[in-house]
């Protein structure tokens, strides 16, 4: 057990902890630095004298320390001065194992040298707002055992401390230096000296009493020091002396050398409330106004209004307004307050040095502005469209933001973007939505008809950037005179085209992986010899690394190429530097050349795998003070030489065993990481961006959540941010979990903690509520055998739980790193917790286990006890989370935005819960079937509450519109799981807790929170499991008289296959409360309904699983409505195009129905009163039927908003989420009735990722496969449907379609006939275009060689496809209704399909969605040729004959 000791100050407030380093008491005055590296640095920097140094970011000796070797001049390589100045460390939490190539000793053995005590596991943001609130106090650290009164309070301010750590006597460095400095070292940092010494200087340091002659040196340098500058008058009669003649020669002060200089001249310094001490101080130049990031740690300051009338201020810090610089008028006299030598910290103003040097040398340099922009009054933004793989809900978080910072600027917004279901296309955002595609027809049109005078192209993901792209190489932009605002689109190209950029790196010294483009297999062969192999490959212009793989021979090589150019015209080969650490830093920059570095991110998995699929930390956690400035000062070099203006990212590949690094690349737009890095750290990054497009200075701009400081800054943080992303890869049978450098991945979480451990372990079970945490029985390991090696090198969607099971397996740190490259640091914090033992419970114990980020059900599983008992013991010994607030300023600044998070390392919180809050909970990690609706859903949920209550949010979704802190009053970002509701609920006891607007995840909650009387608004929790519950909800139909399909609860297998015997395969088996059809499958045979019901029991555990009879070839039917006490106020109804067996997320929607009869619509309106009023439905529920032979029977109800609730609100002009929050909250609202809409039709269409998923069968059943959705409008369903497939990135066919059916249509061929007639008669009564159908066998090698076609023509069928002959492939397979099969995949209708999406062709195959599509009539003005592929009995001659006639 580590010794304890305690922090006291002068007030009499106590902190107490654990103590490390050496055993010993002391006392000094108590100050914080906000920086997050470089802790060597600051304890050996002399500025600490006597001084208890906290540091506000929590974990503390992450890379170690380095041997003290001696480096450039003969200075220390590594350390600011020959030993540790500061008095004590307190810190949050001390990395016992470090990892890091340069270091010798941790952190704990290197203070124990030194004679230094530390303390950690101090609730160090508690001590830093104290601070900050009461001004720098006196305190001493006490350790246990030492009597407190034996260790007096010791005012360091009473002592002349520059006598304690000046040098004794002269030391010149750099003997062969070409003009002489006289240094008078007040408490000099290492680097000051090695700043001059590097440029030319023969630099001479003398103490700091010593006389100074004018004949010694060319130049005066006087360094930085601790302490009040008015003790030091020898310094200051001196340095008097040297300036006090007309023509002195030339003087530079840094810190306390501006305060000494100040003094000489008559001007006055003051003690600061708590000094300026970090990495990330703002200091605007007098003069340009630009903006540069400094280092500072002083405590005093100069008094600007006391300045002699010839003295003007140089700097001045734009967060607090104090003085950062002086400069005489016409001498070449100067100081500055900060440190541009840095050690630790940025290098933005070490060119000062040169400045002095230039100036020593006599050389003078002017200084000049940019002129501003031409201000934009309308301006088109490009939204992203449908979600993807690659492109997904973050875009709608950007743009967002981007609309409201122009709409602050009075500019009149027009946005278009296909996809209904983001907030950014809500009535009340942008000024116009256009729900079009974003292609470039449709912008121009756009264009032509708005007249912008501005557009925003990278605020959209890559599908507006390309756009842009296009736009600009049209010549639509300049023809209509529309400014390209923020990046100019040359920039964007040079980032885009890899050999530009390549170019653009080598005029600036900087280095790419090497890497060659190529424009075909053969120049990509040729690029990998060169390179040599292991090469990675890459698509230009492409999103998400689509297209991109590691291939290790030209076999590998020809098979990655050839598949990429399918969605490319240039590949990119890199050489492979797997397993070097990947790093990110976002960047923003203004047009006045203000820079700065908003974030910086690790990944944890090594180089190789997409940053995308990766599991991120923020900031960086194993990088030391000089890589992490080294990669800023790169970052901002690049980002300048490129000319991009906003915001855009940079990713590099750093060698984990040297400072050497590559850049990968640049996304000169806003991405993924933007969106994680803006909730990362509290700064609006998107927001920031569009009013930088706008040609605002970035100084100008507030930062938003202190209201004070300006946006021109560096963020502090004092928490730990993991990001894991999430896969639904266990949907797509064949589908390789192995994840890489092309992105699977459909959304991903953060979590926030002050440890890595509850960070990673709340992240974990964010990505899957099933999951408990860092769990080793997810994927059980047997030690040391050759099959698990293998699965710990290679990375797939569950390796990080493979980790879990090798710890408990007994695996080593370094057996680990080993065979997986992730940094042993993350090695031993995931060690931490699989080391933890819970098997007995005292309270230090489950304390532990909390901040370790254990949940209560998670330790109730390890000590066999349940998730209400652990909470009970929990809540009896007070082991209760703490609310902190995120800042952006590691708490140096008060927060005005109460954007929040839970953590156990803590004593208090960070703020008060006195008024009384609606709580409203999100909806999670995005995933498949439940997206971006959902989020539209509690967004205009929370908004309409806002205009009479107080609001909070729970969501831990960083690309989420409704975790940005200015949507609601309180948001807090953490999970959505029972314990910590509850754990909010207690705190805040807010009015009452709205669940229906997240989707499922919140009603999977609502019988816990309930049984705990937690107050739960809209339709009471017993009858959302009445709904939920499978078997529940059959009995309540049956009971009220409404058809259903025949159904049997599970009881045993042998039960469920005789009811499937008596009502007839096929059957559907459902489990309860689960999304997306999770787990739900349609059985055709014995076999089937085996294999599903075990998949069904293992998802819904808890709750019951039914089995229905599945009624094929009928239409299905969504109703989305709100009912107020069982009454139902608002009723929308859509229809499927494709039959009923087609997952509703996965199945094309029409509103205003326009093949429902009335009388059918009057029986709908029926059911959905009777079911609303029998679960006394308060607010939102979803309803869906199925209607065959005049018959509706009901199949599903939801008792919350559903993924369609965007969709008919914006189609039908009836805003179906403010309605239902009205009546959830009682207000009095008239009813709408049926909802018939305003004269437009609109089509939702299902986006799809298929092209992501290497070996996943394009085929439609009950479980959902899509990622994303879009809609459109039109005066009829034809116009809307062609529009919304267009945004898919459908492409309208203009030569040949290729149709090919399975054997299961034969009896239905009468339907194909039908549409091909109808193609016939369109395109000759239209066009007098002539179709032709041509019947042709599909040859396959695996046919006996007599049936078997000749070579040739066997290739011809997939190299029709790779060669784009086809615009179009229309596949209706075997079995379309019902979803995977667990057959052999080498069908030809498998193969079909997957060669169409391979090489980037349209597919449909849905008959129904076939029949609408060619009644579109627009879609004639093309000459086709039907290739018609008849497979299998389809040979049969009438068949054929039939065929032939038809030609």
């Amino acid at each position: 057990m580590a010794n304890m000791a305690t922090l006291i100050l002068e007030d009499g407030t106590t902190f107490k902890g654990r103590q490390f380093g050496a055993s010993v008491s002391v006392s000094g005055e108590v100050v914080f630095q906000t920086g997050m590296v470089g802790y060597p640095e600051a304890l050996t920097d002399p500025s600490y004298r006597c001084q208890l140094l906290t540091l506000t970011y929590p974990l503390v000796g992450n890379y170690g320390v380095p041997m003290d070797e001696e480096g450039e001049f003969g200075l220390s390589k590594w350390f600011e001065s020959y030993k540790i100045h500061a008095a004590a460390l307190i810190i949050g939490e001390l990395s016992e194992s470090p990892s890091h190539w340069s270091s010798a000793k941790s952190l704990d053995q290197w203070l124990k040298e030194q004679g230094i005590p530390g303390l950690q596991g101090v609730d160090t943001r508690c001590l830093t707002k104290k601070i900050r609130e009461k001004g720098t106090m006196l305190g001493k650290l006490i350790v246990d055992g030492t009597p407190e009164e034996s260790i007096p309070f010791d005012n360091p301010d009473k002592r002349n401390l520059v006598r304690e750590v000046s040098m004794k006597e002269p030391k010149v460095f750099n003997h062969s230096g070409s003009f002489r400095i006289t240094v008078v070292d007040c408490g000099i940092k290492y680097n000051q000296i090695r700043c001059l010494a590097q440029r030319g200087a023969r630099v001479t340091v003398v103490p700091w009493d010593h006389p100074l002659d004018t004949a010694d040196f060319d130049g005066l340098f006087v360094s930085n020091g601790p302490g009040d500058p008015q003790l030091c008058q020898a310094t200051i009669n001196n340095v008097r002396k040297v300036i006090s003649v007309d023509q002195p020669k030339p003087v530079f002060g840094i810190c306390l050398g501006h305060q000494l200089l100040s003094l000489v001249i008559g001007a006055k310094t003051y003690k600061m409330k708590y000094g300026n001490r970090g990495h990330n101080q703002p200091c605007i130049h007098n003069g340009t106004e630009r903006c540069f990031i400094t280092s500072q740690n002083h405590g005093f300051a100069v008094d600007p209004d006391t300045l002699p009338k010839d003295w003007d201020v140089l700097f001045t810090n734009a967060n607090d307004h104090t003085n950062e610089g002086i400069v005489h008028n016409t001498k070449p006299l100067f100081s500055v307050q900060f440190h541009p030598e840095h050690m630790a910290g940025p290098t933005d103003l070490v060119g000062l040095f040169d400045v002095f040097i230039e100036t020593v040398k006599d050389h003078k340099e002017g200084n000049t502005g940019k002129s501003g922009h031409v201000r934009s009054k309308k301006v088109l933004i490009l939204g992203s469209g449908g979600l993807s793989i690659g492109q997904a809900g973050e875009f709608d978080y950007s743009g967002s933001q981007a609309i409201k910072a122009l709409k602050e600027e009075n500019i009149q917004t027009v946005l278009i973007n296909p996809n209904i279901a983001t907030v950014q296309t809500s009535k009340d955002l942008a000024d116009k939505v256009y729900f079009l595609p974003i292609t470039a027809e449709y912008v121009t049109q756009v264009i032509k008809n708005e007249r912008p005078d501005g557009v925003l192209l990278t605020f959209g993901g890559q599908t507006a950037l390309n756009c842009g792209v296009e736009l600009t190489k049209l010549g639509v932009l300049e023809k209509y005179k529309v400014q390209v605002l923020g990046t100019p689109v040359s920039s964007i190209e040079m980032t885009e085209d890899r050999k530009i950029f390549v170019e653009k790196m080598e005029e600036i010294n900087e280095h790419v992986a090497p890497s060659e483009a190529a424009l075909s297999v053969e120049q990509a062969v040729a690029a990998a010899e060169r390179l040599g192999y292991p090469v990675l490959v890459r698509s230009a212009f492409a999103l998400g690394g689509l297209g991109s793989g590691f291939a290790n021979n030209r076999e590998e090589l020809t098979s990655l190429v050839t598949a990429a150019f399918a969605h490319t015209s240039q590949v990119l080969v890199d050489k492979s530097l797997k397993g070097w650490k990947e790093i990110e830093y976002e960047v923003v920059r203004d047009a006045y050349d203000n820079c700065v570095t908003v974030c910086n991110m690790e990944n944890i998995d090594p180089l190789g795998i997409h940053t995308g699929e990766s599991i991120v930390v923020a900031p960086s956690q194993t990088l030391n003070d000089r890589e992490y400035n080294m990669l800023r000062n790169t970052a901002i070099k690049v980002i300048r030489h490129l000319g991009i203006v906003g915001e855009c990212n940079i990713q590099y590949a750093l060698n984990p065993e040297s400072e050497q690094y590559y850049i990968i690349e640049v996304n000169a737009r806003l991405s993924r990481s933007s969106a994680l890095a803006s909730k990362a750290t509290g700064y609006p990054l998107a927001y920031v961006a569009a009013k930088l497009g706008l040609g605002i200075p970035l100084p100008q701009l507030k930062n938003s959540v202190t209201n004070s400081t300006t946006a021109n800054f560096e963020p502090s943080l004092d928490y730990c941010v993991v990001k894991v992303p999430r896969w639904d890869l266990s949907k797509f049978l064949r589908v390789s979990t192995k994840i890489g450098s092309s992105m699977k991945s459909v959304g991903e979480v953060m979590a926030i903690g002050r440890s890595f451990e509850e960070a990673f372990q709340k992240a974990l079970r964010m990505v899957d509520e099933n999951c408990v945490g860092f769990d080793h029985t997810i994927k059980p390991l047997v030690c040391c055998a050759p099959s698990a090696y293998q699965e710990l090198q290679t990375p797939t969607d569950k390796r990080i739980f493979v980790l879990a099971a090798a710890f408990k397996a007994g695996y080593t740190v370094e057996k680990l790193y080993e065979l997986t490259k992730i940094d042993r640091w993350f090695l031993h914090k995931m060690k931490n917790i699989a080391d933890h033992e819970l098997l007995s419970m005292p309270p230090e114990v489950m304390l532990k286990a909390k901040q370790l980020g254990f949940s209560d059900k998670q330790i109730a599983l390890a000590v066999q006890s349940t998730e209400l008992a652990v909470r009970k013991l929990r809540h009896d010994w007070s082991i209760l989370p703490v609310v902190k607030q995120i800042d952006t300023v590691a708490a140096e600044w008060p927060a005005y935005t109460n954007y929040l998070y839970l953590t156990y390392h803590g004593t208090e919180d960070d703020l008060s819960f006195n008024d009384q809050h609606v709580m409203v909970i999100g909806s999670g990690v995005y995933r498949i079937g439940s997206s971006v609706e959902f989020d539209w859903c509690a967004v205009g949920s929370s908004n309409h509450l806002q205009m009479g209550y107080k609001t909070i949010m729970v969501n831990y979704n960083p690309e989420t519109v409704s975790t940005d802190y200015d949507m609601c009053d309180r948001l807090y970002f953490d999970e959505i799981s029972f314990e910590v509701v509850m754990d909010i609920y207690e705190r805040e006891n807010p009015e009452g807790v709205i669940l229906s607007m997240g989707g499922q995840l919140p009603n999977n909650i609502a019988m816990s929170l309930h049984r705990q009387q937690c107050h739960i608004l809209g339709t009471s929790p017993e009858f959302i499991d009445s709904a939920e519950n499978r078997f529940k909800f059959s009995r309540m139909l049956d009971t009220i008289g409404i058809s259903q399909p025949q159904w049997k609860e599970l009881s045993d297998t042998e039960s469920a296959v005789k009811f499937c015997e008596t009502v007839g395969y096929p059957c559907l088996v459902r489990p309860s409360y689960v999304l997306s059809g999770a787990a739900m499958n349609v059985a055709y045979s014995d076999s089937d309904l085996e294999k599903y019901l075990s998949n069904a029991v293992a998802v819904s555990k808890e709750h019951p699983v039914v089995i229905s009879k599945f009624i094929q070839e009928a239409k299905e039917i969504d109703v989305d409505a709100v009912a107020c006490d069982g009454v139902v106020m608002g009723i929308a109804i859509s229809e499927h195009v494709e039959n009923a067996g087609v997952h509703s997320g996965d199945a094309t929607l029409v509103t205003p129905p326009q093949d429902l009869n009335q009388k059918t619509i009057e029986r709908i309106m029926q059911i959905v009163h009777a079911i609303g009023q029998e679960l006394q439905v308060t607010g939102p529920f979803n309803l869906q039927l199925i209607a065959k032979d005049d018959q509706l029977k009901v199949i599903e109800c939801n008792v919350r908003v559903s993924r369609s609730f965007p969709f008919v609100s914006k189609t039908l002009g009836v805003d179906l989420v403010a309605l239902a929050t009205q009546y959830i909250m009682g207000e009095d609202v008239e009813p709408v009735g049926l909802m018939k809409g305003k004269g437009i039709v609109g089509v939702k269409v299902p986006q799809f990722s298929f092209s992501r998923l290497a070996g996943a069968d394009v085929v439609l059943g009950v479980e959902m496969t899509s990622t994303g959705e879009v809609a459109c409008f039109g005066e009829n369903r034809y116009e809307a449907y062609l529009k919304a497939m267009l945004s898919t990135g459908f492409k309208i066919p203009k030569k040949n379609i290729l149709l090919s059916i399975g054997s299961y249509k034969v009896l239905k061929v009468a339907h194909l006939i039908e549409t091909l007639r109808l193609f016939k008669i369109l395109s000759l009564s239209l066009f007098c275009l002539l179709v032709q159908v041509t019947a042709i066998d599909w040859p396959f090698e695996e046919y006996d060689s007599d049936e078997c076609a000749t070579k040739e023509k066997q290739r011809s069928i997939m190299n029709y496809l790779e060669e784009n002959h086809f615009d179009l492939v229309i596949n209706l397979s075997m079995r379309n209704s019902g979803g995977r099969r667990l057959s052999s995949f080498v069908t030809k209708g498998y193969r079909t399909r997957r060669m169409a999406i391979d090489y980037s062709v349209p597919l449909i195959i849905d008959i129904k969605c076939t029949k609408l599509f060619v009644q579109v009539r627009d879609l004639f003005f093309f000459f086709v040729v039907c290739f018609l592929f008849l497979l299998a009995v389809t040979r049969k001659d009438k068949i054929r004959n039939e065929y032939f006639s038809f030609q």
